[in-house]
């Protein structure tokens, strides 16, 4: 088989473009890399919305911004951009770009941890163009999460989590992301595997949600989410057909995989604590 690429990181080479990072995928005799620039090794896989004040996760129709009840994809995706956010990294090898999502009003950012690998200083841009300056508050490198913090006052409305345990094949998702410094940019597709078993991170096995929901370079860390709008996995890589020799990478070819919404928001709550 071709390569499993990078859903992830999108990072400014200069005229060089989108830089692919690869890694090896078993399961698919590949190689899996991030969907933000980062890596993913094996079989690569890119939390519940909190309570106010309580850091405490809250279900759907807890207040939270997820549609409700079975909608459109539209309805969904416009409630949905609302919480999702461009993050631009600077550390010792350059700039990079990919996406995160709020999850608490508490201005807490969840992203995959390649988005922010090797970062120094992280400027978020929200769903109305305003940037502002963000830290870290912990990544996990084996599980690939990592959550940012902007601060209370950017009023981020929170996603809400679903569960990744209810899907089934055939399901209707959305990814919302930059692709390309694309901010915003949502794409549609079904579920394709609801377990898919990967290497991610540090190598382990896990599942993984895979999709053929379009995710490029810059949709790491970017909430794949239902028709409900709720988030049942975080976009983390993708598979293509090879490099080439710059070391570009290969667009979306229908393969990407999602970290499972429950692994996520249990990650992210540690991390947070």
């Amino acid at each position: 088989m071709g390569d499993v690429g990078d859903s992830g990181r999108h990072r400014n080479r200069g005229s060089r473009g989108v830089l692919v990072t690869a890694a090896l995928i078993s399961a698919l005799s590949g190689a899996v890399a991030g969907a933000a620039g980062a890596v993913a090794t094996g079989l690569v896989g890119t939390k519940q919305a909190e309570a106010p004040g309580t850091g405490r996760p809250v279900e759907a129709d807890a207040g939270s911004t997820a549609v409700t009840q079975p909608g459109d994809l539209r309805s969904a995706a416009a409630r949905v951009q609302q919480s999702v956010v461009s993050i631009n990294v600077r550390g010792g090898s350059g700039r990079s770009t990919g996406s995160g999502f709020a999850i608490d009003d508490q201005g807490h950012i969840l992203t995959n941890a390649h988005v922010v690998d090797g970062g120094r200083t992280f400027v978020v841009m929200l769903p109305d163009r305003t940037n502002v300056r963000a830290s870290l508050v912990g990544a996990d490198a084996a599980n690939d999460i990592a959550v940012l913090s902007i601060g209370a006052a950017s009023r981020l409305p929170p996603l809400a989590m679903g569960r990744s345990s209810s899907l089934r094949v055939g399901d209707q998702v959305l990814a919302v992301g930059s692709p390309l410094g694309l901010a915003g940019t949502v794409t549609s597709g079904i579920v394709s595997a609801a377990q898919r078993r990967v290497s991610l991170g540090n190598g382990r096995r896990q599942s993984a949600v895979q999709t053929d929901a379009s995710i490029n370079p810059g949709n790491s860390g970017g909430p794949l989410v239902n028709t409900r709008g709720q988030v049942i996995g975080v976009n983390t890589a993708i598979a293509t057909l090879g490099q080439g020799a710059d070391g570009g990478g290969s667009g979306s070819i229908g393969i990407g995989f999602a970290i499972p919404s429950e692994r996520a928001d249990a990650v992210a709550r540690r991390l947070i604590q």
